[in-house]
């Protein structure tokens, strides 16, 4: 008994570059690559999808754009949908968590952005250890400034990094960090020994490592344990002249907490990549705010990132077609 063609689910972008790929994985069994306008004009009901990241574009969790929007629609009216791909790491998409609750399963692309958001987030450190916002402001003022009249920096090595979360972006920066000789303290789900971690605790220690900390990173997906992990409480058990950087999600910090701790000068700076509200409003005090850097989600794009996301797929595809446990299965 021969079986319906297997209807797939992706966007022009990535069915241009990986027809082939996909044709191949496919083998014998018959399939049809299906559009948006095919599902919303009912001349499509996909089993499989993959959201790419041409599809979120410049949507954000809270501004969906209207073609992101299209997209999202059309898995939500596809009642045929069993698995759907995401580009992200992460799952907390509304979107996610309304097909989930549906009992389509959806997978996740854990490492593929990971060299990415780790060699900025490190950029970012590096610069605010070294003072250079200070000093690129002052070129841009055409003034002569010296570190000596801002006051030396203290010596990178020697210092503690506290990393939060120990995927792909963490161990990334973990292991630079600890070539330049900061001793590393890991927050993870488990607290097993790590090579180059000179402690590591799981959710119960954090708080008591707080107080250790000169960087505070936060690497770790949004779960309900992370949500507002860095509270009001979290920021007072800091000590004064620490900094933090968030490549987390906004969520995660209590946003008017941190901004007081750097207003006052307990935090010592900060790098930001995730707000609690996206895009980070104008009038935002964190835009201005000499001992920030802020970027716009962003720290994650580079050129290879595209093609390891769509590997992902490709590797769960195969997987799916020949009936095989799916891999970074995420849960509701």
């Amino acid at each position: 008994m021969s079986q319906n063609p297997l209807q797939i689910l992706v966007a022009d972008p990535v069915w241009k570059v990986r027809e082939a790929d996909i044709t191949q994985i496919m083998g014998e069994r018959s399939f049809v690559r299906v559009s948006v306008d095919d599902v919303l004009s009912d001349r499509a009901n996909p089993e499989v999808a993959f959201i790419s990241r041409d599809v979120t574009g410049a949507s954000t969790k809270y501004d969906i754009k209207p073609d992101t929007q299209r997209y999202y629609d059309a898995l939500l009216k596809s009642d045929a949908l069993k698995w759907v791909h995401v580009h992200s790491a992460g799952a907390d998409r509304f979107v996610y968590i309304d097909l989930m609750k549906r009992g389509v399963s959806l997978t996740t692309s854990p490492g593929a952005n990971a060299s990415g958001v780790a060699q900025t987030t490190l950029a970012a450190i590096l610069a605010l250890a070294r003072n250079l916002p200070a000093l690129m402001q002052a070129q841009k003022e055409h003034r002569w400034q010296t570190l000596l009249a801002l006051g030396v920096p203290p010596d990178l090595e020697g210092q503690t990094a506290v990393i939060v979360g120990w995927g792909p972006i963490g161990q990334t920066i973990g292991k630079v960090l600890h070539a330049l000789d900061v001793r590393i303290v890991v927050v993870r789900n488990t607290a097993s020994p790590i090579d180059i971690a000179d402690k590591v605790v799981s959710w119960d220690g954090f708080h008591d490592v707080l107080p250790e900390a000169d960087w505070m990173v936060l690497a770790c997906p949004l779960t309900k344990q992370t949500t507002n992990l860095m509270s009001r409480e979290a920021f007072e058990r800091i000590k004064r002249g620490a900094m933090i950087a968030n490549v987390s999600r906004g969520a995660v910090v209590d946003e008017p907490a941190m901004i007081e701790k750097l207003q006052s000068g307990h935090l010592a700076g900060a790098y930001l990549d995730v707000f609690a509200a996206e895009p980070l409003p104008a009038d935002s005090v964190l835009w201005d705010m000499p001992n920030v850097i802020a970027t716009a989600h962003t720290a994650s794009f580079s050129h290879g990132m595209y093609a390891r996301m769509e590997q992902m797929f490709l590797d769960n595809l195969k997987r799916y077609v020949q009936a095989e446990p799916l891999v970074n299965v995420a849960s509701p």
